[in-house]
């Protein structure tokens, strides 16, 4: 699998494109008004404890109020879970009081009015390992199948532990695979330094006040991704290039030789043709190559996707038909979650199939294509209803809500009110202002399309209410008047 990381730079923002043998398979936005705080540390002060939410309201300096749940404060001590698990019926009220200081790690960024999860367990991440100050555990990333490598990596991160007086513990990464010994204990000692540091700078910091600020998305990203499969990086900046350069000398030696700086005319986006596929992903309807489409339709509750066969008609039976069709939406459904970063409840109504098989094969299918993805995603079987169910660890905005803001005309919905709704809307409302007040006149003022409809079709209607209410009635266009506005003026 050949990929390629595309950084683009402008003053204001910075996008990274990850490329998957020529396919956009994710990006990143960034902006230097709304940067991404998961894993930033706070200095933070408990403003409310909410004991029927078994949750607190903590201040940390943004513009709403974090939520902290009980089951995200760690111990006062670092405990080994294997000796005294947590049963997860703590009371919140036991945990934290209000106006106390509190050293919290963002989880999930605020997403649309709801303000940051917080959490006590900080986790530090370097390169190869993640540091766990408040547990003593050793754990090794799911990722990582080999046996073999697997227990080498937890016998090294278990001599860590006893080579700790802290009590701290270790996640070894992904990206572990395969490293050295010497190059895990490097990491091991940076990541020590780092957190004497943070715990060092959170002694003096005031309630409300950033205490450590997570990487930069362009570095972020090169840290966190499989270094293996990267076959190329390219930034369109020179200074940001010579940045790169410099964090991947020290952290990602192996990376170096793959950085190109991009000095072309044509933008780089353009190059790859993201910039047309990051149009296409805000769109509702995505077409399949066989003559099919998914319907994508976001809400605050859940994301649905609808299978349509549209105008595939296939060669063989109806059932083969839908099959092929479902499971090219299967790696369609994967490609575009990804895309759109679309999180928690995903509900997919693919075509209705009747052999077991075929529906195995499908889900089988989306979970092979879901593998890639690097938030946590769980799968469902088919339900009654032939849906399936799935979830994706939500962290931060989906790329819609990133993009685009909610519909000023509609306020979201996707429908307005027809012309003619406006109309007979308008005629309650005179009779309504001619019963109340006492006026020559009446003057409505509406948009073109409603007074044009009132004028003409409309207009014997329009005779018959003002010789019942026995005032002359006036219309004015208003250009800047969205098709449900009017008002009715008294003259």
């Amino acid at each position: 699998m050949s990929q390629e990381i595309l950084i683009n730079i402008t003053p204001r923002e910075t996008r990274v494109a990850l490329v998957e043998n020529g396919s956009l398979e994710e990006v990143n936005i960034e902006r230097e008004r709304r940067r991404g705080l998961v894993g930033n540390v706070y200095m933070g002060q408990v403003r409310r404890v909410l004991p029927g939410m078994q949750a607190a309201f903590v201040e940390v300096g943004l513009q709403r109020t974090a939520f902290l749940h009980a089951s995200d404060i760690a111990p006062p001590e670092p405990i080994d879970p294997a000796e005294t698990p947590l049963t997860g019926s703590e009371n919140i009220a036991d945990l934290v009081t209000e106006q106390q200081r509190i050293l919290v790690q963002v989880i999930r960024d605020p997403i649309g009015t709801k303000g940051a999860r917080l959490t006590t367990h900080i986790t530090i991440p370097s390169r190869y390992l993640v540091l766990l100050p408040s547990g003593k555990a050793v754990g090794v990333s799911t990722r990582i199948e080999d046996e073999e490598e697997r227990a080498r990596l937890k016998a090294i991160g278990k001599t860590f532990l006893d080579d700790d007086d802290e009590g701290h513990g270790y996640i070894l990464r992904t990206a572990a695979e395969g490293a050295a010994e010497s190059a895990l204990r490097a990491d091991r000692e940076f990541l020590i330094k780092l957190w004497e540091s943070i715990r060092a700078r959170a002694e003096q910091a005031q309630p409300g006040t950033l205490v450590h600020e997570d990487l930069p998305l362009m570095l972020r990203v090169l840290r966190d991704l499989p270094i293996s499969e990267i076959e190329r990086i390219r930034i369109d900046s020179r200074e940001n290039f010579q940045k790169v350069q410099g964090f991947c000398e020290t952290f990602l030696p192996e990376l170096v030789p793959r950085i190109e700086y991009y000095p072309g005319e044509r933008p780089l986006f353009d190059l790859y043709n993201v910039e047309d596929e990051l149009a296409r992903a805000l769109e509702r309807k995505v077409l399949l190559k066989s003559g099919g489409h998914l319907v994508i339709d976001q809400t605050e509750a859940l994301t649905t996707v609808d299978v349509n066969t549209g105008g595939y008609v296939g060669h063989r039976t109806l059932e083969e038909t839908i099959f092929k069709t479902n499971l090219e939406a299967a790696h369609a459904i994967a490609r575009q979650v990804r895309l759109r970063n679309l999180g928690g409840i995903i509900i997919i109504d693919f075509i209705d199939m009747r052999t077991e098989e075929h529906k195995r094969q499908v889900l089988r299918a989306l979970e092979k294509a879901l593998e890639r993805d690097h938030a946590k995603t769980q799968i469902s079987g088919v339900s009654a209803l032939g849906l399936v169910e799935m979830t994706r660890k939500r962290t931060r905005e989906s790329l819609e809500h990133t993009l685009s803001e909610v519909c000023p005309t509609c306020g979201g919905r996707g429908t307005l009110k027809s012309a003619e709704t406006v109309c007979y809307e308008i005629f309650r409302e005179i009779l309504r202002e001619a019963r109340q007040f006492e006026a020559k006149s009446l003057l409505v003022l509406a948009s073109q399309e409603v007074v044009d409809l009132l004028l003409d079709e409309e207009s014997v209607s329009l005779a018959q209410l003002e010789e019942f209410i026995g005032r002359p009635i006036r219309f004015q266009a208003e250009p800047l008047y969205t098709q449900e506005q009017y008002d009715v003026v008294i003259l």
